[in-house]
This record gives structure tokens, C-alpha cells and sequence, in this order.
């Protein structure tokens, strides 16, 4: 176990682990590294401030005991607001306005004037309607971009994008030794806020990138029209650069987003790479036994952006091809009801329900013993932790070209395919099958790869060794 703490005697870090949308109320590779990372460091105290989207969400994990404290914040929740703005209602929107311009010019806006005027605990809800000066900004702003499309749909867009980023400015944050974001969005620009008002370092970890996974939702929205979508995108772009703009040190889990982190303001000095890390002594240990027939496996929940019914269209056109073909998907099935149940409905359409099997949730180790191929299909990744689980137990992998993804499989074709292309996915998994004498030799290549980059231990020792630097005003970094 990594040691994390101060020397000898003293007191330990305590850090403030700031999470939106993931840890612990839903399952998944971000909240499974967070419990890992935790878990890892027994010597630093972690305290935990997490953004959830609404009330009365169900824990999904057990906190470890190196967890002294937990507040969620529901973002979209109104609190009663302590007092006002600092220096009078004047400077405080003329700092905003200037937030604006910040937002507008794609610069990294200057976020320091607005907490200057905005102390901890208020919340600008109705400033908006009440102040004379914050209408004719909205106006104004509606006018300019926006005048096809109805006031009110922009007024409320305008306000909801405004509401969200000012509770979490407004929010009173943990006293810590430092902040780690484990995103940008919300959760980082809390970071920052935090960092701002009390020096305490920021460090920020990225696995995927938050502001282009929101701009995907937000294009392939239908509700979202005109300059709101500019709006939404712009806005939290905005907050990413906030965010590399303050972060004593960011993290990514691969070079080519690092270098997009760079592109949108981080200092390349301060930006390294720390990649996932599995378990290799639970992954080596595996017992691989071929079972009779050919099978087929998704590790992942089932959820819409593993995109589980192309793994169902790709099941059907392998299954027309290799009549021994079995199919597994291994995960909870929990987390989305509506999208379960019409995955479940696809197999039984689709007339496969005697050789296709929903585990739910269950030990994969199991599942790994066996298989033959594991396909990934999901339509966004960063740097999948079950492909470098496969690879410690010697499992092929098929996967669409997502994230990290084509890096992992050596940018090999044969191996990759377009998301939402269950012919090109089949006809990878059909390539396995057809050449199994190709399986053993990447099987200890691949092997090999995992034991040397991503072995958990080392990965979570070099975060261990990055808090007691921080907190100690540490640094240079090398990337």
C-alpha cells in the first residue's frame, strides 16, 4: 500500500475528493477507481463532496474507513441564500458580465472577480429578475443570438445553465490539505472555487473529457434549439478551461487527450498521464478452460452508452455464422430499467434468447475463465478497464474505436470497429474464431503490455506520491 501520509507523528492529509454523477451512487469505471484509490491510500483521510442530480439516491458501494466525512449536493436544488453579493449587486454583475465575455471569446474567463464579490453560501437565483442590470444583459444577450427561437425557451435555458454553475460557486467545500476533481464540469469548477478561497491546491483528473461528452448530449438533444445549444456547449467548455487554468497539476489517462487538455489551455508543464491500473494478481490468477462452443462476452452495464443492442445486432449475425456461438452480457442491468427491458425485448425479437444470457451483476472472473472474445460496442470510452482485464487473463478483444481504445489493440483494423457497426464488430469476432492460432500469441503479448503499464499498485502509488507533494507546495511535474 502506498503511503500518503506526512512524516512520522503527525496529521494526515485529508483530501476532498470532489465527484459529479459517479461515486457512489452509480457503478461504473469512474466509481470503481474512486473506490480503488481510496482504498489504496488508508493513510490519507478523504473526505467526499459529491453533485448528484437529485435526492434519495441509493449508495452503491460501501465507503471505506479512510472516509471521515460525505455531503451531496443536489445541483438543481434551490438553498436559501446567506446574505449577498460582496461590494454591492453592481460589481457582482459587472464581474459577471465579464465572465461572459470570458465565456464568448473562448479565453479562460476570470472567475477570481466573480468570487470576489460572491461569498460562500449565496446563491444569485432571482438576481436575475430582480436586478434591472441582469435583465438587460439577458435581453440584450437574447437579442443578439438568439431572436428566432422564443424568449421564454431562452430565458429559462439561460437561467438553468446559470442557476447550476452558481450553486456550485456558492458552495461551502470541506476544509482539506487539497481538492481533487475527478472531472471537470461542476465538480472541477467547485475545485476551483475552493482553491481560490482558500489556497489550498487543485488537482484534477480527467478520464474521459467532460465538455465534449456534454456537447455530444447536447447536440443529439431535441429539446435543446438555437444559440441555447451554443449556449450549453460554450458554457462548459468555458468551465474546462477554468479548470486547467487553476489546476496545480491535471491528469489525463492517455496521450491524445492530454494533448486535447493542452489545446484548450492547460499548461503543458502541469498536464501528465497516469493511466487505469487493474488488479493483475486477481486477473493473472484466472483459470482459462475452454468450454465447449464458441463464446462471446460484454463486460458492462446496461446502459445506453454501452450500447448493448449492437452487441444483440452483432450477436445475430454471428450467430447465422457460428451456429456454436453463445453470447454473454455481464453487468447490472439496474441502473437504467426502461433501456434493459428493451435490450431483453431485442434478444427475444430477434429470436435469441435460448443462446443469449443477462447475468447481471456477478463476479466477471468467472465469466473470464471461459470466453473466447470479449467485444466492447460502447459509443464513448477514455481507457476501458475491462480491455486491460482481458488482457491479463489472455482474452482477445474486439472493440469500436473509442477513446483509448485503438491505442490498447495496437491500432490493429482487424480488431476494430466503427461505433454502432455490428457487421464490422461480427466480422472481427468471426475473424477470431477463424484463426485461433493467432489468439495465444497476442494473448502473451498483450499479457506482457498489461503487467508492465497497468498494474494498479504503481498507478495509485504515483497519486499517493502526488498529494504529499502538492500539499507540501511541490513540483515541477514532468508529462
Amino acid at each position: 500500500m502506498a503511503d500518503a501520509s506526512r512524516a512520522a507523528g503527525s496529521t494526515p492529509l485529508t483530501v476532498c475528493l470532489l465527484l459529479e454523477g459517479s461515486y457512489p451512487y452509480i457503478t461504473g469505471g469512474v466509481s470503481g477507481w474512486v473506490q480503488e484509490l481510496i482504498q489504496a491510500l488508508p493513510d490519507v483521510r478523504f473526505s467526499l463532496l459529491t453533485i448528484s442530480p437529485r435526492a434519495g439516491l441509493v449508495k452503491r458501494y460501501t465507503l471505506p474507513q479512510n472516509v471521515v466525512a460525505h455531503r451531496d449536493v443536489v445541483l438543481t436544488e434551490r438553498h436559501a441564500s446567506r446574505g449577498g453579493p460582496t461590494g454591492g449587486s453592481p460589481a457582482f454583475l459587472e464581474a459577471v458580465r465579464l465572465l461572459h465575455a470570458g465565456f464568448a471569446s473562448a479565453s479562460a474567463p476570470d472567475l477570481e472577480a466573480v468570487l470576489s464579490h460572491m461569498p460562500v453560501g449565496y446563491f444569485p437565483y432571482t438576481d436575475a429578475v430582480r436586478e434591472p442590470a441582469a435583465w438587460d444583459m439577458i435581453v440584450s444577450s437574447y437579442q443578439e443570438h438568439n431572436p428566432v427561437y422564443p424568449f421564454s425557451e431562452y430565458f429559462w435555458s439561460w437561467k438553468s445553465s446559470h442557476d447550476m454553475v452558481f450553486r456550485a460557486l456558492g458552495e461551502e467545500t470541506p476544509p482539506a490539505d487539497l481538492y481533487h476533481a475527478v472531472c471537470t464540469g461542476y465538480a472541477g469548477i467547485t475545485g476551483v472555487a475552493a482553491k481560490l478561497r482558500t489556497g489550498r491546491p487543485f488537482l484534477l483528473t480527467e478520464h474521459g473529457l467532460y465538455h465534449k461528452e456534454r456537447e455530444m448530449e447536447i447536440k443529439r438533444a431535441q429539446f435543446v434549439k438555437g444559440y441555447q445549444r451554443d449556449l450549453w456547449i460554450s458554457m462548459y467548455a468555458g468551465i474546462s478551461r477554468l479548470c486547467y487554468r487553476h489546476a496545480d497539476l491535471i491528469v489525463s489517462l492517455f496521450e491524445q487527450n492530454r494533448r486535447r487538455q493542452i489545446a484548450l489551455g492547460a499548461e503543458e508543464d502541469k498536464a501528465i498521464v497516469i493511466p487505469n491500473g487493474i488488479d493483475i494478481p486477481r486477473y493473472s490468477a484466472v483459470v482459462r478452460e475452454k468450454r465447449e462452443g464458441f463464446h462471446v462476452g460484454l463486460v458492462g452495464r446496461v446502459v445506453p452508452i454501452k450500447d448493448i443492442k449492437t452487441f444483440i445486432l452483432m450477436a445475430q449475425i454471428v450467430a447465422a455464422a457460428i451456429p456454436e456461438a453463445r453470447f454473454w452480457c455481464i453487468g447490472p442491468m439496474d441502473e437504467d430499467a426502461a433501456y434493459s427491458e428493451e435490450c431483453e425485448a431485442l434478444v427475444r425479437s430477434l429470436l435469441l434468447s435460448d443462446r443469449f444470457t443477462f447475468t447481471g451483476k456477478t463476479d466477471v472472473s468467472a465469466y473470464y475463465s471461459f470466453l473466447d472474445v470479449l467485444v466492447l460496442t460502447s459509443v464513448r470510452e477514455a481507457q476501458p478497464l475491462v480491455i486491460l482485464e482481458a488482457f491479463a487473463v489472455g482474452l482477445p478483444v474486439v472493440s469500436t474505436r473509442v477513446g483509448n481504445v485503438p491505442e490498447l489493440l495496437d491500432y490493429q483494423d482487424r480488431f476494430l470497429a466503427s461505433p454502432r457497426d455490428a457487421g464490422a464488430l461480427a466480422q472481427a469476432v468471426k475473424g477470431i474464431h477463424d484463426r485461433p492460432e493467432d489468439v495465444a500469441e497476442l494473448a502473451a503479448k498483450n499479457r506482457q503490455k498489461v503487467h508492465r503499464f497497468y498494474d494498479k499498485s504503481r498507478v495509485f502509488g504515483q497519486y499517493g506520491e502526488i498529494y504529499r507533494r502538492l500539499a507540501a507546495g511541490g513540483g515541477p511535474w514532468r508529462a
